[in-house]
């Protein structure tokens, strides 16, 4: 019978210090870092961990989970309500609400659903030319 062995080095486990220290940067320890939004990357540099290590604290613990869910919903409102009023870079905003599903793209569709727009077929007949006129 095979043995398995995880590779890579083991996660920090999420305790209750961390998760009021995440909390804690997300109630505006962010603007004491001089981050205008909250952010992921923001939450590594405040913990002294990396991203991944976030991530997969999100993806082992439940509270951690809701931590990352409120930074993005906290991030987009923030964006928004600072494009908006033009307190923030647009350019910036607009690359970072991508990342929230949103863009400025447009769609035209042409047709209608009574088919009213519903391109016709168009024909061509060739006539021959009329001799009047010619000597």
């Amino acid at each position: 019978m095979a043995t398995t062995t995880k590779k890579g080095r083991p996660t920090k486990v999420v305790v209750p210090v961390r998760v009021a220290k995440a909390k804690k940067y997300l109630e505006g320890g962010y603007q004491d870092q001089g981050d205008a939004v909250p952010s992921a990357a923001g939450l590594a540099c405040y913990l002294g961990v990396s991203r991944k290590t976030i991530y997969n604290w999100g993806a082992e613990d439940e509270s951690f989970l809701h931590i990352l869910d409120t930074i993005q919903a906290t991030q987009e409102r923030l964006l928004l309500s600072g494009g908006l009023t033009n307190a923030m870079n647009a350019t910036i905003v607009k690359l970072m609400l991508g990342k929230h599903g949103y863009s400025d793209r447009s769609e035209v569709d042409n047709t209608s659903s009574d088919g009213s727009m519903t391109p016709k077929p168009t024909t061509i007949e060739l006539v021959a030319p009329d001799d009047q006129g010619t000597n």
